[in-house]
């Protein structure tokens, strides 16, 4: 599991049995030697079976026990191969995709990408530096009246998605509740470095008192002028930050074709971990490990009603 990243042949070649999947898994996940997940002690093999015996409390468990693959009916190479094409689809990849390359239901595909984003749920971001740009974006269908009554963006029934972005570095997406500088200015707190050189936004009355109200001073606010159709001036845009929303968006239409409110969020985390991580050539086994590592998501929980899921 060491290598780069393998195309699709070679991953088959690699990891076409749970066999060579079980291998790989106790690599990743003992590089010691097997340990007892109750109480970390050495464990011998039991012969003819994919198990261990703790040489302390006698407990039987696999390389699966208390992990994500430890309660699912589905092969793990099959995990494996869906795993690898959710990392390589820039755009992402559907349940339906995966159901007809991979072969299996479409609930089953549909849950099995669900359980992989929530691996890629990214913890302890790092706070981003230099220089940032930020801006939001409206997701969802054509609000009623559409560009006739003016209601295509703000003001709109539409998802809002604010995304900060530091140039030559990271993403972050968030599936906000609204634009104002209150809410802004906490994405801004808990996202950017005090010491960032400059944030470049639009000119939305709401970011003058949300990077202040985040502690910045305002010598390190520049904002370019879009109701008036000017988009660069020298260095100041937010077309970094853009193009990161023009790819999502392009996700939706021709990838998933429809993102409901309730799973914005996931869908957001899942493109900014790939976008984050386009240059890690190990993306698949690291994935691999936060899968490993990851709590389960309950299908029960994934389907739940939005404000019963929250609580």
């Amino acid at each position: 599991m060491n290598t780069p990243n393998l195309n699709l042949v070679e991953l088959t070649e690699q990891f076409g049995t749970d066999e060579k999947c079980r291998k790989a898994l106790e690599q990743l996940r003992w590089k010691d030697g097997a340990k007892c997940p109750r109480c970390q002690s050495g464990a011998t093999p039991i012969a003819n079976r994919f198990q261990y015996d703790c040489d302390s409390c006698h407990y039987q468990f696999s390389v699966t026990a208390g992990t994500i693959f430890h309660d699912s009916h589905l092969s793990l190479w099959k995990w494996f191969i869906a795993t690898a094409l959710l990392c390589e689809a820039k755009k992402g990849m559907s349940a339906c995709q995966i159901q007809r390359t991979v072969g299996m239901s479409y609930k089953t595909a549909w849950y099995l990408c669900h359980r992989i984003r929530a691996a890629m749920v990214e913890v302890n971001k790092p706070m981003l530096d230099g220089k940032i740009e930020m801006d939001e974006t409206y997701i969802g269908g054509k609000a009623q009246g559409g560009k006739s009554k003016g209601i295509t963006g703000r003001g709109s029934d539409k998802e809002i998605v604010v995304g900060i972005r530091q140039r030559n570095g990271e993403l972050r997406l968030f599936h906000s509740r609204g634009v104002k500088a209150k809410t802004l200015a906490q994405y801004i707190r808990e996202n950017v470095s005090p010491d960032a050189e400059v944030i470049f936004t639009d000119d939305y009355p709401s970011y003058p008192s949300a990077i202040k109200r985040a502690g910045m001073p305002s010598r390190k606010h520049k904002a370019i002028n879009h109701s008036k159709r000017v988009y660069v001036i020298g260095d100041t845009h937010t077309n970094t930050i853009e193009s990161a929303f023009s790819l999502f968006k392009r996700g939706i239409r021709g990838t998933w074709h429809h993102v409901s409110a309730k799973h914005l969020a996931a869908y957001l985390e899942e493109m900014e971990f790939r976008f984050n991580n386009r240059k890690n050539p190990y993306l698949f086994r690291d994935t691999i490990l936060r899968l490993i590592g990851s709590p389960n998501l309950q299908y029960k929980n994934l389907t739940a009603k939005a404000q019963d899921a929250a609580a």
